[in-house]
């Protein structure tokens, strides 16, 4: 099965960056910002990507957008300050274009100002890859 992953942050604390590199380490893949698209199809797309304003970034919707014919499923992943889902806001854009998402999913909270401070933490990303683990 291919596989691949993408992370979206804008963060100073790269919360979503960190959760990656461990998605990464576990799966053994290289984890890619959205910026670059997919180069062949894949079965799994883990997407990682971070709350902002109670949505996901307009960059992540357009990764999807531009990617839509090259990702068999959506797996999503995010960090927030709320500690609330992006899963909603990701299948929004998984439904309008077409792309199937995983019902399951990993979110954990991150550290933002004085919120939720040294999130999210070694066992947060140590969960994150078992999590990514799971699917195989």
């Amino acid at each position: 099965m291919k596989t691949a992953i993408r992370f979206f942050t804008r963060s100073k604390k790269g919360n979503t960056a960190k959760l990656a590199a461990a998605v990464s380490e576990a799966l053994g893949i290289e984890a890619l910002p959205v910026e670059n698209d997919l180069t062949e199809k894949v079965d799994r797309l883990f997407l990682l990507n971070a709350m902002y304003a109670a949505n996901v970034d307009r960059e992540v919707t357009e990764f999807l957008e531009r990617n839509r014919d090259m990702i068999g499923e959506v797996v999503n992943m995010n960090t927030s300050a709320s500690g609330k889902s992006t899963w909603k806001a990701v299948k929004k854009a998984t439904d309008r274009l077409g792309i199937p998402l995983s019902e399951k999913e990993f979110h954990c909270a991150a550290s933002w100002i004085f919120i939720n401070k040294g999130r999210p933490t070694e066992a947060d990303l140590s969960r994150a890859g078992e999590f990514a683990k799971s699917f195989d």
